[in-house]
């Protein structure tokens, strides 16, 4: 298969099973944009390798972290029920400090307050993916945007490098854009 064949087949698979997993969920604020962004989240997941010394176990969570204001309800608890990411189990905790020990991966909203923006500096230099919702001051490893009346995102690979993770070229294939890491010396 040719690579454009490819990375179209992979994004249009990725984009069907996450409007699966989101066409009966309810958001919290009544429409699905925050169902799919939460079946997205959870999805990217297996696609993210962090360094071992991450999880105190080999079956520890994998942690979601919601910093701010909660868009996702029960629609996230929904879809990351019974998912694992290899041996660790996927967990969503709510109202995180910025800094949270406890978060592989979290969800920052700003809700204007300065939180998200203290969380980002907080979780930078971390091994966690950032994870911001459009439109915010600021963006993470992975900022969701609306385009064309899809929900798409961008990833910051060069950031994802200096905070010691690794994101699949599968996953970096599906992106709307790419920053991509700095070549070596």
């Amino acid at each position: 298969m040719q690579p454009r064949a490819l990375r179209h087949s992979l994004w249009a698979a990725f984009a069907l099973l996450a409007c699966a997993l989101a066409a009966g969920a309810a958001h919290a604020d009544g429409s699905i944009e925050y169902a799919v962004k939460g079946a997205y989240l959870y999805k990217m997941l297996p696609f993210v390798e962090w360094p071992a010394t991450v999880f105190p176990a080999p079956n520890s969570p994998v942690t979601i972290c919601i910093v701010g204001h909660d868009p996702f309800g029960a629609a996230l608890d929904k879809a990351v029920a019974d998912q694992h990411v290899g041996a660790h189990p996927i967990a969503v905790h709510r109202n995180a400090a910025p800094g949270d020990t406890t978060c592989q991966a979290v969800f920052i909203s700003f809700a204007g307050d300065g939180t998200g923006v203290q969380a980002l500096q907080a979780f930078d230099g971390r091994p966690v993916l950032t994870v911001t919702d459009s439109g915010g001051p600021a963006q993470g490893i992975v900022s969701f945007v609306i385009d064309q009346n899809h929900v798409r995102f961008d990833i910051n690979d060069a950031e994802a490098g200096r905070d010691g993770l690794t994101i699949s070229s599968k996953l970096l294939s599906l992106a709307r854009k790419v920053q991509p890491r700095k070549a070596g010396p």
